[in-house]
């Protein structure tokens, strides 16, 4: 009879088994929808930015086109149905443990982000449907440009709508 090798030891019960860190950016996409020219917001229901408006979208999933998950991301959080078009903004945003987005410094010494997100805004064209809040979002609805002025929206969100032109640069 061969001798058998020993049975390695059972792992200890008391400590969980380490898992590897790596930290890397979530990619994520929204999508400028426009009717009557009103645009398309969301409260956000969770964090980052619980309580903002923003542009509605999400993650994308592994596989999945920009367009394929503007569209899913849209119908999610908002049971309106829309037709992507092509990339018209691209940023990154970085959060702290809270969900307050943070402002990159001039200098990363002390930089400790919690989340950092690069997402791409997409034109879309409306299909069809009513805003209704779902998925994450606590509210949404369609804005004029000076409701949307009013509002409290995420930075990166007011960012945005200056870029394309949807509300007044501040003075």
């Amino acid at each position: 009879m061969t001798p058998r090798a020993p049975e390695p030891p059972e792992p200890s019960r008391s400590t969980p088994p380490a898992k590897p860190v790596t930290p890397v950016p979530i990619a994520g996409v929204g999508a400028f929808v426009l009717r009557y020219g009103a645009v398309l917001l969301v409260k956000r229901g969770r964090p980052p930015g619980v309580g903002l408006w923003a542009i509605p979208g999400g993650r994308l999933e592994f596989g999945e086109s920009l367009r394929a998950a503007a569209e899913r991301e849209i119908f999610e959080e908002t049971q309106v149905r829309i037709r992507a078009g092509e990339p018209i903004y691209c940023f990154e945003a970085f959060f702290d443990r809270d969900g307050r987005e943070l402002v990159f410094p001039t200098s990363p010494e002390g930089w400790n982000p919690a989340m950092h997100f690069v997402i791409v805004d997409l034109a879309a064209e409306y299909l069809s449907g009513e805003p209704q809040a779902a998925d994450d979002a606590a509210d949404a609805g369609w804005f004029t440009s000076g409701a949307a002025d009013e509002l409290q929206l995420q930075p990166a969100t007011r960012r945005f709508l200056n870029h394309v032109g949807f509300l007044k640069p501040p003075h």
